[in-house]
């Protein structure tokens, strides 16, 4: 759907208007214009208008949404060890969200093919009769080339590299397909519980490290590289080579993958990013000092980004987030090194949109690639 009706049902899908004469006020259109392009949509079965508006003075005017039967978009989050999935409504309110098993390890054919059983699944079980799927897409954990939906160099992903995820994913579903990383994902995610931010990074920490940057409302993907940190070097007392051949990475250190396989390697038994938290939670003193060194380690290379781009806001989400001392070290390092301007109003918090803001992300982002 391009142009003007586009626009207006993305206005609605957002919850900017709820009438017609706030879709002429932000679209710039003519009334006239507007209530010939929504009379349309909602002979197609995409808007409904009933009931009662919020009055700006005189009569209450007729509430517009988007109708119950407008569509679904079918979207995931692949982990390294996991799958989120979810059944959202065009306007990204989750019906069904889902987690499975999932071994990125397996290879990019047999994790694309089981994503797609599973939103069959997904659909044969709780989708509504009659409502039909807009869209598909999912969140890799690695580098994606906004142009081709082709994964580009992953760490840890073996067999991914140059990938046409979305090809492959298009092959099971003739539909608009969306393939992005997943930081970026959960960074459009997020900025919908932080509308006040006009500059917003969100930090992923899981058994990667990752970061979105949302400006003005929209994905700063630059080139599709934008905001990877995880290969950014660091200054350590000891030398370690990272998955990309060279030394020193932040992954490396600060990553659930490498803070694991420490633990490991000391005899203590972890499986997933959520047991180093569990560890911290319960006073493990190898954990706690190994998580407090890796928000040390990333603060130290935020800062340099916060003092260039000056953002609202830094978010962190992602499987670490919970431990506390990765937070507290993350916000020390930023507060001590960045200028004082940089961080005299700077929101250093945990994700507001919880373990569900790649999945809102997906849909928000998808939503324009069904429209457009």
């Amino acid at each position: 759907m391009r142009g003007a009706q586009g626009d207006l049902l993305r206005l609605v899908a957002a919850g900017h208007a709820e009438s017609r004469a706030e879709l002429a006020r932000l679209s710039g259109l003519a009334a006239s214009s507007v209530s010939l392009r929504v009379e349309e949509l909602i002979g197609s079965g995409l808007l409904v208008e009933e009931g009662a508006g919020t009055s700006r003075g005189g009569r209450r005017p007729r509430r517009l949404r988007l109708s119950p039967s407008a569509g679904l978009l079918a979207v995931a989050d692949l982990g390294a060890h996991h799958a989120r999935l979810g059944l959202l409504d065009l306007s990204g309110t989750p019906l069904v969200v889902e987690e499975r098993p999932c071994d990125i390890a397996d290879g990019p054919e047999a994790t694309i093919d089981g994503m797609a059983a599973a939103f069959e699944d997904l659909l044969s079980a709780h989708g509504p009769p009659g409502v039909p799927l807009r869209g598909v897409g999912t969140g890799i954990p690695g580098p994606v080339d906004p142009a081709t939906g082709r994964v580009v160099a992953p760490s840890r992903m073996p067999g991914w590299n140059n990938f046409p995820v979305a090809e492959r994913l298009g092959a099971h579903f003739d539909l608009p397909v969306l393939v992005e990383n997943d930081a970026n994902l959960m960074a459009a995610g997020e900025a919908r519980s932080w509308p006040k931010c006009e500059t917003l990074m969100v930090l992923k920490a899981g058994s990667g490290i990752g970061c979105g940057v949302m400006v003005n409302g929209a994905l700063h993907r630059g080139r599709g590289a934008a905001g990877d940190i995880s290969h950014v070097r660091v200054r350590s007392d000891s030398s370690v080579t990272c998955s990309c051949g060279h030394d020193d990475c932040l992954e490396a250190y600060a990553s659930g993958a490498a803070l694991m396989s420490v633990l490991n390697e000391q005899g203590i038994p972890v499986r997933r990013p959520a047991d180093v938290v569990a560890l911290v939670e319960d006073g493990v003193p190898e954990a706690t000092a190994l998580v407090r060194n890796a928000g040390r380690l990333i603060g130290e290379v935020l800062t340099v980004l916060v003092n260039f781009i000056n953002p609202d806001a830094i978010v962190v989400g992602g499987s670490l987030s919970p431990a506390e001392p990765l937070i507290a070290s993350i916000r020390a390092a930023v507060y001590e090194r960045c200028l004082p301007l940089a961080t005299r109003d700077l929101e250093i918090s945990t994700s507001r949109s919880g373990p569900d803001a790649a999945l809102l992300g997906a849909g928000s982002l998808l939503l324009d690639a069904v429209l457009a």
